[in-house]
């Protein structure tokens, strides 16, 4: 939604593993919170639009500098998490 606002199922096919339950709470849960604008066309079958807000347009800058750090840290990451479930399984 940074670059445009995009349909529920748009949303929910870019969205790996997401179910229609989840992506509507938390869906509802960023509009409460002022960060996506819910638009509803009157149309046959209804159709809505998701965007974000001024607001989530703010957080999206520091959510995406994580993804990128994740990206650029994720090979240390996973062997971080191997040499843990090692010593774990050893026990």
């Amino acid at each position: 939604m940074d670059r445009r606002s995009l349909r529920f199922t748009e949303l929910r096919r870019a969205i790996d593993g997401v179910s229609q339950r989840m992506l509507t709470v938390t869906l509802r849960q960023l509009e409460r919170d002022g960060m996506v604008e819910r638009t509803v066309h009157p149309v046959v079958p209804p159709r809505v639009d998701y965007a974000l807000t001024p607001l989530g347009r703010t957080l999206h800058a520091t959510i995406q500098s994580l993804v990128t750090w994740t990206e650029t840290h994720q090979r240390e990451i996973a062997a971080a998490r191997a040499a843990y479930d090692a010593r774990t399984a050893a026990m």
